[in-house]
């Protein structure tokens, strides 16, 4: 079985920051990219940020500049930095990992549980 689990949502002002964490955990061989998603109430989910097992990274239009994904490859954990936060930005950000659980396996997608990030005053 393969986990992932994210922490560090919450309730921040606008212009405030978060740091928002993905932890993979279980039966794992190889993890390609991990990415940010998020999905706000009534819009469809939507890419925030993705990060390659070699460190290229990917962001929507809405993230560059002030968002930055990163990733600790020994600890299969990735990171969302997210500086300069907006009302807009308000959503549950779902943390995605294409992985293979084991040798003999094929690159399958893993998806958390998300976690709100309120921004507001």
């Amino acid at each position: 079985q393969v986990q992932l689990v994210e922490l560090g949502g919450g309730l921040v002002q606008p212009g405030g920051s978060l740091r928002l964490s993905c932890a993979a955990s279980g039966v794992i061989f190889s993890i390609d990219a991990m990415g940010w998603y998020r999905q706000a109430p009534g819009k469809e989910r939507e890419l925030v940020a993705t990060i390659t097992s070699g460190g290229s990274t990917n962001y929507a239009d809405s993230a560059k500049g002030r968002f930055t994904i990163s990733r600790d490859n020994a600890k299969n954990t990735a990171y969302l930095q997210m500086n300069n936060l907006e009302p807009e930005d308000t959503a549950v950000y779902l943390c995605n990992a294409h992985l293979r659980p084991t040798i003999l396996s094929r690159f399958h997608d893993y998806w958390g549980q998300g976690t709100q990030v309120t921004v507001s005053s």
